[in-house]
């Protein structure tokens, strides 16, 4: 029997300041490879609207966008239209290069593990339509001068537009169509990214992203859709016919841009559960799924960066990744504190951290059981007992 929890807040009687050592609100789904076991709900969706938050409501998701995405890639490589090990710059169009070793070549592989030797230096979200990513490559503060691609880990946001960008230039289709068409759809997943494809019935449902002071930061919509799903320069207009495939793979945010609810993000977990099957649907081969799953870099000590760069009151809790999917209890290593559960088990998957927003998909292979969570409002630290991650995200990891 499934069991439900839900629990409103003083959120709308209390000033922002009187809460804000609480979470908004935070959402956990406990599952298996069959369904749900477990869901709980406590807190507002919307505090001004005074709308309780639901595992159905969808929220800008972070970066487990980027393990969505990934199945998407993994997809067109299983149809032979991407190639997970060649040079990316055929498929580009333009020669991608680190400036300080221009003799390595970057990979598909690269860019979905963050060992591309791409940094987050000269920016990545902020491309308006009309512009081209080219321009970011351009800047040398895109690039880690020390290390050459594929010997050194650096978590980067900017690995996953180039993705998107491959993925319209071997397709020909806008990022976002695309994803519809490879995944959310088949999946019966109303998830979307930048809110582009989903439902009117999700918009209504929209969780607003609250920082750890109250205050909103994201996706206050009021109800409506937003006027324009992507960045545009001022003065220019949101024409999406301006949006040529594979010129400007920032546009739909794919590094974070995924909304989506808790429950349909369990689908996702299910989906990995059982070796890319969900409910009889075949999204994608066991064998793409091992791949996504294999560690592709593993920390020994002085080979990546195992904390979040632009995060610096956050631990280091990467210490082990394959293709957009995060090892925990990777190792013995005292140094990565990566243990988010407390019980030394192996899980896969990813967390997310944006605008106040924490959350993770995590799944355990082995048992054939996963959670999936969010919670908002909340500081991003590493207040955690036993792990670099937060204390929230231990409590979304284990339940309340």
């Amino acid at each position: 029997m499934h069991r439900i929890l839900t629990a409103l807040t003083l959120a709308l009687l209390l000033p922002a300041a009187a809460h804000a050592a609480e979470p908004v609100a935070r959402v956990r789904i406990a599952f298996d490879r069959d369904g749900v076991n477990t869901l709980q709900a406590q807190g507002m969706a919307d505090v001004a609207a005074g709308r309780a938050i639901t595992v159905d409501d969808p929220a800008r998701i972070a970066s487990i966008s980027k393990l969505v995405t990934t199945i998407g890639v993994m997809r067109l490589v299983e149809q032979g239209t991407l190639n997970l090990d060649a040079d990316v710059s055929k498929q580009l169009g333009w020669t991608l290069r680190n400036p300080a070793f221009p003799e390595h070549a970057i990979t598909l592989r690269m860019l979905l593990s963050h060992t591309s030797s791409l940094t987050d230096g000269a920016g990545y979200w902020n491309v308006p339509l009309g512009s081209s990513t080219r321009m970011l490559t351009e800047d040398p503060m895109a690039w880690d001068a020390k290390h050459a691609p594929g010997s050194y880990f650096r978590y980067t946001n900017f690995n996953f537009p180039l993705v998107a960008q491959l993925m319209e230039r071997a397709t020909g289709e806008r990022f976002d169509l695309l994803m519809q068409r490879l995944v959310l759809a088949p999946l019966q997943l109303d998830a979307c990214f930048n809110w582009s494809g989903c439902s009117d019935k999700a918009i209504q449902h929209a969780v607003v992203l609250y920082d750890d002071k109250g205050a909103p930061q994201k996706d206050d919509l009021h109800g409506m859709r937003p006027e324009c799903p992507v960045i545009v320069a001022e003065g220019e207009a949101c024409d999406l016919a301006r949006s040529k495939p594979g010129s400007n793979g920032a546009l739909f945010s794919p590094q974070g841009g995924l909304r989506i609810s808790v429950r349909d993000l369990a689908r996702i977990g299910r989906l990995l559960l059982n070796n890319g099957t969900l409910d009889g649907v075949r999204i994608l081969k066991p064998t793409s799924i091992s791949v996504m799953t294999t560690p592709v870099w593993t920390w020994n000590g002085s080979n990546g960066e195992i904390g979040e760069e632009d995060e610096p009151a956050r631990g280091a809790f990467f210490c082990r990744y394959g293709l957009a999917m995060q090892h925990l209890a990777s190792g013995d290593d005292k140094r990565c504190r990566d243990d988010l559960f407390g019980d030394g088990r192996k899980r896969i998957g990813h967390g997310g951290n944006a605008y106040g927003l924490l959350s993770g998909l995590w799944i355990d292979r082995e048992r054939g059981t996963g959670v999936a969570y969010l919670v908002t409002g909340v500081a991003a630290d590493s207040s955690g007992a036993h792990s670099g991650f937060s204390a929230v995200e231990e409590q979304g990891a284990k339940g309340w």
